[in-house]
């Protein structure tokens, strides 16, 4: 069993504390993947648009892991089949990432939010934050619309 990473801080700075543990490329993009499009094997991860490679992906994991963000649920590692699901502390980022898209539909042209889930997040972020958590991802809320 591989040991845990322990999370080494550079301040106490609580935007640089998240940033240690978020603060690449690639984390939010996995957390992305299990709290909005509904993926949880590792194989599902790596056909994701941004096309991350392995030894990246094992290691976000990994990391993600060890801040108490995620958790393996099941699965043969060897085989690509390996589960994760998303941590309550985890799921507290919803609200930050659906912020982030709200920004990147209002300033970068040419993203990919589907317009009637725009619509309700600006109607009412918190709630469609809750029925995200509670539902299990954007595709989800979005059928239950």
């Amino acid at each position: 069993m591989k040991k845990m990473r322990t999370l080494k801080r550079r301040s106490t700075c609580p935007i640089s504390s998240a940033l240690d543990i978020f603060g690449d490329q690639w984390s939010l993009l996995v957390l992305r993947d299990l709290l909005f499009r509904e993926k949880e094997h590792y194989g599902e991860f790596r056909s994701s648009e941004e096309r991350i490679a392995t030894n990246i992906l094992a290691d976000r994991l990994q990391r993600l892991e060890g801040a108490g963000l995620i958790r393996k649920t099941g699965g043969n590692p060897r085989s690509g089949q390996q589960l994760y699901a998303v941590t309550v502390k985890g799921k507290d980022l919803i609200p930050l990432l659906l912020e982030m898209m709200l920004w990147s539909a209002k300033h970068l042209p040419g993203t990919t939010t589907p317009r009637r889930f725009l619509v309700e997040l600006k109607k009412d972020r918190a709630w469609v934050a809750r029925e995200i958590r509670r539902r299990g991802g954007i595709e989800a809320f979005l059928r239950s619309l």
